[in-house]
């Protein structure tokens, strides 16, 4: 498993790998206003874009090659075996009452943390309809985005662990990590799988803040402009005893990875017969102390 040591290199060569596949991303187009988006519930029907995005081909190469060298502080995602004990993903309380802890205990050992906070678990689906989750139905992210930002990151975690609880773990040194868990609920998936960018080569003017507006809050993330100098990965065939650690955002600020863009990703060569993506995120705050 790796560890997070300060001999792990900020900066990497590319790796040797296999013959990538070609697919299209769909990357957010540069604009002079701030961009927005209006929820569905903040409009009452249809949601608002503020903003156009492009798709660009890339490169998207195999992580697999490479899944024992990857680390979040370097390229902002790691490919780890681990399996659950829930049998249904689908049920709200075994997720709240097992798998919860399954991810909490996955992320100490991880991290060496003092404690992992919970705040999310969002399902998705690519079968046409979207997944089950309390608040609604939901399919794949189909723009490159990043879920927290340099404002919202810190917002977010004193929202989370509460203002006090921030203030003393920042004035104690600690460090938050805002780390997202996914896993597939079915496998292997064939069908929108998901691609990351290698943090190291995404420039922080390539990182678009832009507003996400609720009914009663105003949130903001990051979605990705294009650079051709941006390499990309996918775990091919990924199944239920595999999940993806995805760095959302970092307290500290010393050149190692602190947002990681990511999208699903429609793969030239998926069967017209496949079955759907079915998956499972949870979002978490790492304390680190």
């Amino acid at each position: 498993m790796n560890q997070i040591a300060a001999s792990v290199p900020l900066r990497a060569e590319p790796p040797r790998t296999a013959t990538p596949t070609q697919a299209p991303l769909n990357f957010i187009r540069r604009q002079d206003a701030k961009p927005a988006f209006y929820s569905a519930a903040f409009t009452g029907s249809v949601p608002i874009y503020l903003f156009e995005d492009e798709a660009h081909s890339v490169a998207i190469s195999d992580m697999r090659e490479i899944a024992d060298t990857l680390s979040v502080d370097r390229e902002g995602f790691e490919l780890l075996s681990h399996a659950t004990a829930v049998e249904d993903l689908y049920d709200d309380d075994a997720v709240a009452e097992a798998y919860f802890p399954e991810i909490e205990a996955l992320l100490r050992r991880r991290f060496g943390a003092s404690r992992v906070a919970i705040f999310d678990a969002t399902r998705r689906s690519d079968n046409g309809v979207g997944a089950q989750n309390p608040d609604g139905l939901r399919g794949p992210a189909t723009g490159i985005h990043v879920d927290y930002t340099e404002k919202s990151g810190p917002q977010r975690a004193k929202d989370v662990l509460g203002e006090e609880e921030v203030a003393r773990l920042t004035k104690a040194g600690a460090r938050i990590v805002q780390v997202n868990v996914w896993r597939p609920i079915r496998g292997p998936v064939e069908r929108s799988p998901l691609a990351l960018a290698d943090a190291t080569t995404v420039e922080p003017d390539d990182l678009i803040a832009t507003d996400q507006v609720f009914p009663d809050r105003v949130g903001e993330i990051y979605y990705l402009a294009h650079d051709p100098a941006q390499r990309w990965y996918y775990a091919p065939r990924m199944t239920p005893d595999e999940v993806l650690l995805i760095k959302g955002w970092d307290s500290l600020a010393d050149g190692r990875a602190r947002f990681t863009p990511h999208s699903a990703v429609s793969l030239p060569e998926t069967r017209d017969d496949a079955p759907p993506r079915e998956s499972i995120e949870v979002r978490t705050f790492v304390v680190i102390e």
